[in-house]
């Protein structure tokens, strides 16, 4: 299955506002993942099996090495506005507090994350390495994950972090089975081994 991109009426505005309001009144289909990405709303199909597994894999370790007060999420909205962005990331790690301080019902601002973790989808490739890259940089969350079992290479783990000017560096990369281990505050190792490809 394919992601569907909706481009926002023109007499709605292309203001930021406009865009969050039409994100959060519009009934979306039931399941699928709804995000603002460069302006634009997609609309992505429920994750596969192997996508899934991954994802409860890495919040499964994640949960051992969390300080108390933090939470880890998988279907949390972190709004981005310099970047035009409304994301979903896979994983998502930040103070609990953050969800009833925000000022939204539906997000939080991406920049309260300590860590985000993107799993790449066939449909959603480009975006979790380019634009959402980018935008978590932007908005200054000290650790991205990008969990890419369709890189041309092979399955990897490329772990960013240092964001500055709107870009990352490059911490870490390892192809899936080799030793990955995130660094403080989680420091956990992630069993890399373990996880399914497509």
């Amino acid at each position: 299955m394919s992601a569907l991109t909706v481009e926002p009426e023109p007499q709605g505005g292309d203001s930021w506002e406009a865009l969050v309001h039409l994100w959060e009144e519009m009934e979306w289909p039931e399941g699928c993942k709804v995000e603002i990405i460069d302006g634009m709303i997609t609309v992505a199909p429920p994750p596969a099996n192997h996508h899934s597994l991954i994802a409860a894999k890495v919040a499964r370790c994640l949960y051992s090495v969390v300080l108390d007060e933090w939470g880890v999420f998988q279907r949390q909205s972190v709004a981005v506005p310099s970047a035009k962005g409304m994301f979903i990331p896979d994983i998502l790690v930040l103070p609990m507090t953050i969800l009833s301080e925000s000022g939204s019902e539906y997000y939080v601002p991406a920049s309260a994350a300590k860590f985000v973790a993107e799993i790449t989808s066939p449909s959603n490739t480009s975006h979790d390495r380019i634009t959402k890259a980018a935008g978590y940089a932007h908005a200054g969350v000290p650790l991205y994950l990008l969990i890419d079992a369709f890189s041309p290479g092979g399955p990897t783990l490329t772990l960013y972090g240092e964001p500055g000017n709107g870009a990352y560096r490059v911490l870490q990369v390892r192809k899936f089975g080799d030793p990955f281990r995130l660094p403080a505050p989680f420091d956990v190792e992630l069993d890399t081994s373990a996880f399914p490809t497509p």
